[in-house]
């Protein structure tokens, strides 16, 4: 386990899919982080590449060939090296292997870092390509954030705060995790989403292009307050399972395929490419305040 920590915030980082573990505010004793209750959801954080969301039977397809894939990829289960390590940072990486070419035909180096910059954690996502020919992926975020953050409180007292959107559609998901093409409205209040127990059970709310590259949980009764920075990301999940004490806010590139409509790799839906030798970077940032 890495643990980063400054006066405000103290994080820890195992080596398993370089998942986040803990998100402790220090100045409030708060921990934010889910902690992976096994009979509920057994995640806190996980890292999604190079897929994110579910793909057509399980598979993709590079050059007429089919691929073996788990849902939002195999980074999350996998064993990282921690390149780098300070109080304030740390990079974990994961390299292309000759397991992971019989399921994804690139060579590549994942990285993910996490820095502590006051009262944020910046999380980046790299992407080498080293190998001869471009290198396609989708990555993302999955984490997930307790609520309540105090006891005493209910889930019904909090709500996502959007910082632009007045109104918000979000996209429909099969009974297999597959997009249906179809949208639906979400109703909001003012710029709140109000979280109730039974707001995921139809799945995640996923939304495309949002206006918004920055939502925040809050509550009625206290002052404390979680925001997830994602300019860099054009589309954002929410999820979690029905009636459990946390929330994911999920930013994303890349996304779960449609229903009845394979294509490959490098068609799927907001797939991002590297060319060989470049380095891809996106970033997004949790912020705790309260």
């Amino acid at each position: 386990m890495t643990t980063l920590e400054n006066e405000f915030l103290k994080v820890s980082v195992r080596t398993k899919g370089a998942e986040l573990t803990s998100l402790l505010n220090r100045q409030t004793g708060i921990e934010h982080l889910w902690q992976a209750d096994p009979a509920v959801w057994p995640w806190h954080g996980p890292n999604l590449f190079p897929t994110v969301g579910e793909s057509l039977n399980k598979q993709i397809m590079v050059n007429g060939t089919a691929y073996p894939m788990e849902r939002h990829g195999f980074a999350r289960n996998s064993g990282f090296t921690v390149e780098q390590s300070s109080p304030a940072q740390a990079t974990f990486t994961l390299r292309y292997s000759p397991e992971t070419l019989k399921i994804y035909p690139y060579k590549f180096v994942f990285g993910v870092v996490y820095a502590l910059e006051a009262g944020s954690l910046k999380v980046t996502y790299r992407v080498l390509n080293e190998d001869d020919k471009p290198v396609y992926f989708a990555v993302g975020g999955h984490p997930a954030f307790n609520v309540p953050f105090l006891p005493g409180e209910e889930y019904a007292d909090y709500y996502l705060e959007f910082e632009a959107d007045t109104s918000l559609d979000r996209h429909l998901l099969s009974d297999d995790s597959y997009f249906t093409g179809e949208t639906g409205p979400v109703r909001l209040d003012g710029r709140k989403l109000h979280l109730t127990k039974d707001i995921f059970n139809e799945d995640a709310l996923v939304f495309k292009h949002l206006q918004s590259r920055k939502v925040t949980i809050r509550s009625a009764k206290n002052p404390h307050s979680l925001s997830v920075e994602f300019a860099p990301f054009p589309y954002l999940g929410l999820w979690a399972k029905p009636a459990a004490p946390y929330v994911c806010i999920e930013p994303w590139l890349g996304c779960a395929d449609t229903v009845d409509k394979p294509v490959s790799m490098a068609e799927k839906e907001l797939v991002q490419r590297v060319e060989p030798g470049k380095v891809f970077e996106a970033a997004f940032s949790i912020l705790v305040g309260g």
